[in-house]
């Protein structure tokens, strides 16, 4: 009897993913040394993608909030290198891709920060240039991100 009770209890549910330490810390740094290897694929210092962090912080939105406000941290500062810097480019597209290849496993709030943080990519003319650089970016997130 305790074993078939075991056996059910054990099938109730899959246990819930926990959030990383990498995904939760507030510093940009981290993520910004993490984007120096693009275009092999990225990972914090604990071998968490963007995209997890993005996947499970997006079950809280204060903490999807903090994970957000570090991204765009990141963003903010390679759009103007972008321009100039097809390395900077391509990390800024592949934080876009890794935002959308996590916010596309979640419904919510997370794709709207996906979309804000590729607008903040793609709305400084200056980076018109750097186009092509950004999207071999945006398809590399997308794949490994």
């Amino acid at each position: 009897m305790a074993v078939m009770l075991a056996l059910l209890l054990g099938g109730c549910g899959a246990p819930e993913e926990s959030s990383p330490a990498a995904c939760v810390a507030s510093d940009p740094a981290p993520v910004a040394r993490a984007l120096e290897r693009a275009p092999a694929a990225v990972t914090l210092a604990d071998g968490s993608s963007l995209s997890t962090c993005v996947r499970l912080l997006a079950r809280s939105d204060s903490d999807l909030q903090t994970l957000a406000t570090r991204l765009m941290s990141v963003a903010d500062d390679l759009r103007p290198r972008a321009a100039n810097d097809p390395a900077a480019a391509l990390r800024l597209g592949y934080l876009v891709g890794a935002v959308r290849r996590g916010a596309a496993q979640t419904p919510g709030l997370a794709s709207n920060f996906a979309r804000r943080i590729e607008q903040v990519a793609m709305l400084d003319p200056r980076v018109a240039p750097s186009r092509g650089d950004i999207e071999r970016g945006i398809r590399l997130g997308q794949a490994s991100g």
